[in-house]
């Protein structure tokens, strides 16, 4: 008898079918969860290009005022951070380099614009033109 008793004094831990209720448990927490989550997480990519296009248009204003004229393509966003070799530029007009989209690609500066002075944009998630969702094309002039 002493030694049944040791035997379950020793039992630390936790037996299979334990760990089995309790993996199945979390999985069935994530299967609800995971849905709810991850289609914001891309709205949120969304939200963060506009407000990047935002901030980049509000920084090719400042240029604009200083110098007369938005930078030309060939010059591009670096424009704002490097002098291409204009007489009243007054920058760096932004803090940091020239950021990329929340997808990692570089944003798209062209002018003349088809839209405007100049057209600023992200081809989205999918690094393509048009799309839906998150592929959708973000832009400066809507």
């Amino acid at each position: 008898m002493n030694l049944f008793k040791m035997k379950l004094k020793n039992n630390k831990g936790f037996t299979l079918v334990e760990l089995l209720v309790v993996m199945v448990i979390i999985g069935l927490l994530a299967a609800l969860v995971a849905p709810r989550i991850f289609p914001k997480l891309g709205k949120g990519k969304q939200s963060a290009a506009k407000a990047q296009i935002e901030l980049l248009g509000q920084a090719l204003d400042q240029y604009r005022l200083d110098t007369g004229f938005y930078p030309g393509t060939e010059h591009g966003l670096n424009a704002l951070i490097v002098n291409p070799g204009v007489e009243k530029w007054e920058g760096p007009y932004l803090k940091k380099g020239v950021p990329l989209d929340p997808w990692g690609k570089p944003y798209i500066y062209q002018n003349p614009g088809s839209h405007g002075e100049y057209d600023l944009f992200s081809y989205g998630r999918d690094g393509k033109p048009d799309g839906e969702g998150e592929d959708k094309d973000i832009v400066s002039w809507e």
